[in-house]
């Protein structure tokens, strides 16, 4: 099944994190997504396992995604 109008299809949650990580950093990154796995002791490995556990914190991580490489 294909969706064309999600620009989130096909990219992994892992891919999104190191892009964010890399781009910002993980201090950065809690100004920008105001959750404590990117404050305390932030791994890429905790923040996926808390990301995809918690909904809403995805969704804001893939909106800076989404604003980070300019999506239209």
């Amino acid at each position: 099944m294909t969706q064309p109008n999600n620009p989130l299809h096909g990219v992994k949650l892992i891919d999104i994190l190191e892009f964010l990580v890399a781009k910002y950093g993980f201090k950065e990154l809690s100004y920008q997504v105001n959750i404590n796995c990117f404050k305390k002791d932030p791994s890429i490995k905790s923040s996926l396992k808390f990301l995809r556990k918690t909904p809403w914190a995805r969704e804001k991580v893939e909106q800076l995604y989404l604003q980070s490489i300019d999506y239209k």
